[in-house]
């Protein structure tokens, strides 16, 4: 067999199509001696038999690790320069209790950005003074809540926040500690909807007027400034949208600490992580050794001090550590033309999930990488897995090469689905939203229960009594 005249160019023939790279899978997975996936060490097998499919599955280890490097990576590169460094885990990618329970074990802060996760986090145990709150339009009773209990910085995201954080702070007869987000300007090699400083979107504040912001929070007395928040996007492999967000945010910062403190700069975060082969991510000590260096010559040519950085890493921790299991349905050779016009076959793997449980692909055609929970000798085919709703752009995998003899009742994992897929979900078409397992030392454990039929009708008002 051969390359697919239909498949893209990124994606590479395999010369084993069940073979686990190791970047793009969590840490642990791997293969018993008769080809069976494992991860945390319990196989796909057992995990299904367990708790059925679709099916999402945590690394537990493999989380925890990667926020000890992130911290650890950020604390030496920062130490270095003379400063400390803060890293938040993005509670948007992927928050449970526990998932917050773990980020504070391994001396990481939490960005929430809804009073739904400041909810779960503060139900995790997570102490406020270490949470930081998010979002472009929080609620009257959100801004509330969250300076009731303490949370340690609220990000102000628009002009208008400023008045209304003071009074609600006021109303506490507490001082509550702000950041201003600032829209940088700077575009980001990204998705479009992944791209979160470009001048024409919702976020933040614009750089020119970043010193006007700041010195209405100064004249608030229930308000303390922090300092600047910059977040360019998200899935970004392209270093220099970081740099030079980095340098803009520093001509800034050296202007407000011209006039006043100025303790903090948080610089974001957003890189990508290996979901295929034709992904190249950054290491965490790559970022935090570059970053640091930024900052310390921005503030050197500026002759300021180096002030205390607080970064974001975002999918990076939890996104790789994940995978998603699913139960192979119908099977559909379709034969199109290439585009030479001669026949060539695609085909459609259907699965019992879709974009209910990953809604990545159908929101910016986000790729990933497939493989069946068993190994095979068959040649490989190309693959397009799909899912089970009534649309035809329900699509999980677009292009993957799978073995030839992939049949109904197989199980296939899909990798890197630890971020924005559990937290994305719905119930479009009426199916329950799966559980999440976390998987460690051959235990596994649920963090999420799923959910039933019985649990879609409980919230439903006109269920007529025996039907």
């Amino acid at each position: 067999m051969s390359e697919n005249p239909l498949a893209p160019q990124h994606l590479r023939f395999p010369t084993d199509p069940s073979a686990l790279t190791a970047r793009i899978w969590p840490a642990s997975a791997t293969r018993t001696d008769d080809g069976e996936l494992v991860v945390g060490g319990v196989t796909a097998s057992d995990l299904v038999a367990e708790f059925g499919t679709p099916l999402y599955v945590v690394d537990e280890r493999d989380v925890q690790s990667r926020a000890v490097r992130v911290r650890n990576a950020f604390t030496e590169a920062f130490e270095r320069i003379g400063t400390r460094a803060h890293v938040y885990y993005a509670g948007k990618a992927f928050l449970t209790t526990q998932v917050a329970a773990w980020m504070v074990a391994a001396d990481l802060r939490v960005d929430v950005c809804t009073g739904g996760e400041l909810a779960v986090a503060l139900a995790g145990g997570v102490d406020p003074a270490l949470l930081g709150f998010h979002g472009n339009d929080k609620s009257d009773a959100e801004i509330a809540r969250a300076v009731a209990v303490g949370v340690g910085t609220i990000v102000l995201d628009s002009h208008e926040e400023v008045q209304r954080v003071a009074r609600a702070a006021a109303d506490a007869g507490v001082v509550q500690r702000v950041r201003i987000r600032i829209n940088s300007g700077v575009h980001a090699s990204t998705h479009e909807y992944l791209a979160t400083a470009r001048e024409d979107q919702k976020f933040g504040i614009p750089l020119t007027e970043a010193v006007t912001a700041a010195e209405a929070v100064r004249a608030e007395p229930s308000l303390v400034f922090v300092g600047l928040h910059s977040h360019i996007g998200s899935q970004i492999f392209d270093e220099s949208g970081f740099r030079e967000a980095a340098r803009r945010l520093m001509d800034v910062h050296a202007t407000l600490v011209a006039t006043g403190p100025v303790p903090e700069l948080n610089l974001g975060g957003g890189w990508g992580i290996d979901y295929t082969e034709a992904d190249s991510a950054f290491e965490p000590e790559d970022v935090a050794d570059a970053l640091a260096t930024i900052v310390a010559e921005a503030c050197a040519e500026r002759d300021i001090p180096v002030p205390e950085i607080a970064v974001e890493p975002g999918r990076y921790i939890v996104g790789p550590a994940g995978i998603t299991l699913y139960r192979v349905g119908t099977i559909k050779p379709v034969t199109l033309a290439d585009d030479d016009h001669a026949p060539a076959t695609r085909t459609f793997v259907s699965v019992d999930g879709g974009m209910s449980d990953n809604a990545r692909p159908a929101l910016y055609g986000a790729d990933y990488t497939a493989r069946l929970a068993r190994t095979s000798d068959a040649p490989a085919v190309l693959t397009r897995v799909v899912g089970k709703h009534c649309e035809s752009g329900d699509i999980v995998v677009n292009d993957e090469y799978l073995p030839g003899d992939v049949h109904r009742g197989d199980l296939l994992a899909v990798a890197a689905t630890g971020a924005y897929c559990w937290s994305l979900a719905s119930n479009y078409n009426h199916v329950g939203r799966p559980p999440v397992v976390a998987v460690a030392d051959g235990v596994p454990r649920i963090l999420v229960r799923g959910e039933s039929i019985d649990d879609l009708l409980a919230r439903d008002t006109g269920v007529v009594p025996g039907a």
